[in-house]
């Protein structure tokens, strides 16, 4: 199970950028794909069927629960997210690495079952900043937004194992992929000229 490919973990706290990083870092590796999970929450404005996630229902996430189809999965936020094996199995042949987006508790299960991977925490500048990213994100009320910066505080705790933690500015995303990329190359044993 799980042959050819390295699993890149990206994680952060919401609105931490994560997707932003994930969706640069595939434009620079050739021969790499974000591994889709699977979630109970319904769909936001823009989000695709099979390339953001895979929308099921809570009940049918239950059932895959029950018959064990789940690698891994978490409870955030009143939802469920969970990792597939056979999808991890099949993007895993297919390509050289495989990103994904798993919060804390997703990268510790991984690390239970000794999954290989090399895992990259996304921390933003303060909190205040990050609240003001999810404000601007939109879709959540005041007590949302709070309960996710109650997590956010668990999870930059929880992060220190993190084989990488990156401080993400505002406005320099491109930094931030850049350092990113190069702590991959150094570690999937990529050459640098190949990404330029």
């Amino acid at each position: 199970m799980f042959t050819k490919g390295k699993l890149i973990i990206i994680s952060s706290p919401s609105g931490g950028g994560k997707d932003a990083v994930i969706n640069a870092l595939l434009k620079i590796f050739p021969n790499s794909a974000r591994l889709v999970t699977t979630t109970s929450r319904p769909p936001r404005p823009g989000n695709k069927e099979g390339v953001d996630y895979f929308f099921i229902s809570q009940n049918e996430f239950k059932e895959k629960i029950k018959r064990d189809a789940f690698l891994e999965h978490n409870i955030y936020s009143e939802n469920y997210y969970g990792i597939e094996k056979a999808r991890l199995d099949e993007t895993l042949k297919k390509y050289n690495l495989v990103f994904t987006q798993i919060e804390v508790n997703g990268k510790h299960n991984l690390d239970k079952m000794g999954i290989k991977h090399l895992s990259i925490y996304l921390l933003p500048e303060s909190l205040d900043i990050l609240r003001a990213r999810i404000e601007r994100r939109g879709g959540l009320n005041g007590a949302q937004i709070d309960e996710r910066l109650v997590v956010a505080k668990r999870e930059l705790e929880e992060s220190a194992d993190y084989d990488y933690r990156v401080v993400n500015i505002q406005g320099k995303l491109d930094e931030t992929v850049q350092k990113v990329a190069n702590f991959i190359a150094q570690n999937a044993g990529i050459d640098k000229k190949e990404l330029i």
